[in-house]
């Protein structure tokens, strides 16, 4: 027999729901045969399955350790891709900030947010990894539970990604994301000359072949045109680049490599969007690879969640690379203040 007491992270679910994930090698079939035969109870009592579970509920299965084992994952299965990684090569996060609810990671360039494929290791499993040697969470606990992060950078795009360690925690940062109630600003540093800042408005469309999207400043006669806004404001300009503060606004696939570029100020260093030329310069001299485009600052509506964040905001430093080459072309010494900030020069 197996007793389980329903937590917070497990709390506001339908009973059928948490049997599926904690069970998830059972057909559903099984599982409802198994609450009408009373095996499976809730609180001591017969159960439907659609029931919506309360913090400190009692789920008994009256099941043998071998059932048991036979309809759920094991744990090499469940945690392979955290475990694959041995002591040597394991990655150490850079945390901006973190209570008993959220983390803020300072992502590197080259790691994935999240998995594209099955084989892939993500910033979600470093996380998870991290929150396992911490002692944050248990095995058991992520068999019905997984930490997740809620917005996505590219592969090599740096900056700040947040993720939640409880469910709540994830439901309202996810819910802030999706209605744009915090504010997301990116540094780049791009071709050519912008001395006004400006808001402008296009339309994105994303070829899934090529994973790449095109823009347009007039929408398509197609329903896969999405609208987009991108704001920016020029920090510091020089005769061939401008470092940009951006504001991303929508947040779509690309959208500020794609939509800078459209505007003919495609990021130094963005093979996919840029100048070939200009480019292959900069790999050069810097052995620069990717784009110079990093996620540096989030700003956070007054609620519960983050009231402990020095002036509801993270921001996160600029990689080695991206801020020896910003210092290069003159951007300290011409006093540049969103930049020291942001790369972690002392005001």
């Amino acid at each position: 027999m197996k007793e389980i007491e329903i937590n917070s992270n497990e709390a506001g679910q339908r009973f059928d729901k948490f049997l599926g994930k904690y069970l998830d090698q059972a057909p559903k079939s099984f599982l409802y045969k198994m609450l009408r035969k009373k095996n499976i109870t809730l609180n001591g009592k017969k159960a439907a399955g659609n029931e919506i579970l309360a913090l400190g509920d009692n789920v008994k299965l009256f099941f043998s350790d071998e059932t048991i084992k036979k309809f759920s994952k094991t744990s090499e299965e469940v945690f392979r891709p955290v475990q694959k990684n041995t002591a040597k090569s394991k990655v150490k996060l850079n945390v901006l900030y973190e209570d008993e609810n959220v983390i803020f990671l300072n992502k590197p360039v080259g790691m994935l947010s999240q998995k594209a494929n099955r084989e892939d290791t993500s910033l979600v499993e470093y996380l998870i990894e991290y929150l396992l040697d911490s002692g944050q969470v248990t095995r058991e606990e992520l068999k019905t539970f997984h930490p997740a992060v809620c917005n996505r950078l590219d592969r090599n795009t740096s900056g700040i990604v947040a993720g939640g360690k409880t469910l709540s925690a994830l439901q309202i940062l996810n819910e802030m994301f999706r209605t744009r109630s915090l504010e997301k600003y990116y540094l780049c540093l791009v071709s050519g000359k912008i001395k006004d800042g400006q808001r402008i408005c296009g339309y994105l469309k994303k070829n899934t072949k090529t994973n790449k999207v095109s823009v347009t400043k007039e929408k398509r006669e197609t329903k896969e045109a999405l609208p987009i806004e991108t704001e920016y404001t020029p920090l510091f300009v020089s005769d061939h680049v401008t470092l940009l503060k951006v504001h991303l606004i929508t947040g779509k696939t690309h959208q500020i490599r794609a939509h800078l570029a459209a505007i003919g100020h495609p990021i130094i260093g963005d093979y996919k969007y840029g100048d070939f030329k200009i480019n292959e310069a900069y790999k050069k001299k810097y052995g620069l690879k990717t784009q110079l485009l990093h996620a540096y600052q989030l700003c956070f509506p007054d609620v519960e969640l983050v009231k402990n964040l020095p002036n509801r905001q993270i921001i996160a430093p600029v990689p080695d690379l991206f801020k020896k080459i910003c210092i290069d072309k003159g951007v300290n010494n011409n006093g540049c203040m969103e930049f020291k900030r942001s790369s972690g020069f002392d005001l």
